[in-house]
């Protein structure tokens, strides 16, 4: 059955008239005032450095070997004890034909605290048996291989600072007290060694640490947050807000701590940058901001 050339025509039409009263897509409305978060452009104090993680050792530390072979038969020390140098960690039942009976001690060659006792009650051991170790907590270091290229700009008594997974709101202030001045020939690298105070003992021999070796502090350096930039890295730009109005300015940066930025071009101390609402800005566009 054929359909009459009006019945379609009227159906086309209605079809057009539904089609008209659909929603619109958003546009727009013509000087919108869009809704920024800003931050000042700010004078700080930025730490130039580089991060390395280690592991924690204590400054001084010894195995302790006897001197005689035979039988383990007193434990004066435990883990964790306090010792001082020459004082009894056991004793030994010598084993030696023809010998009158008598203890041998083993003693500490070093003041501090007991760290492990290896034997047991009725062990057998020899001279070449380690039965213990004897840690100085006081000071604890950690051994780091620094590239060649960064060596230039490590000296003796820089400063480190030193965060611990076990205390993670709080760091500690190490400073440089070993440079080697042979380098790995593999690796491109030269060892140093950076000492920490240790009061209370709360750094433990064998904690992972992460470190900031920090090669120099500047002052009075012009810094923006890492939110207001953007762009590619090698053409950073950013909004800066002038009479309520926002305006695209290239910048240059240079070091970079935490959250903040240095601005070396392109922007001054009390400028205003936006840091929240970029995606919805053109040249030229009116804000409304809130710091």
């Amino acid at each position: 059955m054929r359909i009459p050339k009006l019945c379609l025509f009227t159906f086309a039409i209605i079809i057009l008239v539904l089609a008209g009263c659909g929603p619109k897509p958003e546009k727009r409305k013509l000087n919108e005032v869009i809704p920024v978060k800003v931050a000042k452009v700010e004078l700080k104090e930025l730490d130039q450095y580089i991060d390395y993680v280690g592991n924690i050792k204590a400054q001084d530390e010894a195995q302790v070997y006897p001197k005689v072979s035979g039988k383990i038969i007193e434990k004066i020390k435990q883990d964790g004890n306090p010792v001082n140098k020459g004082e009894v960690i056991i004793y030994i039942d010598r084993d030696e034909v023809g010998l009158k009976f008598q203890k041998a001690p083993v003693e500490s060659p070093l003041s501090g605290v007991v760290g492990r006792v290896y034997v047991d009650i009725g062990e057998n051991v020899d001279p070449q048996t380690p039965v213990a170790l004897v840690v100085n907590m006081d000071k604890v270091k950690i051994d780091l291989d620094i590239p060649e290229n960064y060596l230039p700009k490590v000296s003796l008594a820089q400063q480190a600072i030193v965060s611990v997974d076990a205390y993670p709101d709080q760091e500690y202030q190490g400073s440089v007290t070993k440079i080697s001045p042979v380098l790995d020939l593999a690796s491109r690298t030269a060892p140093i060694e950076i000492t920490i105070d240790n009061p209370g003992h709360l750094l433990s021999s064998g904690m992972f640490a992460k470190v900031k070796l920090i090669f120099q502090k500047r002052k009075d350096v012009l810094v923006i947050l890492k939110e207001a930039i953007i762009g590619k890295e090698l053409e950073p730009h950013v909004f800066i807000i002038k009479d309520n109005k926002a305006y695209l300015k290239k910048i240059t940066l240079g070091i970079r701590q935490g959250p903040y930025y240095e601005v070396k071009e392109g922007l001054e101390a009390g400028d205003y940058v936006v840091i929240m609402g970029q995606q919805r800005l053109s040249e030229g566009t009116e804000v409304k901001t809130e710091e």
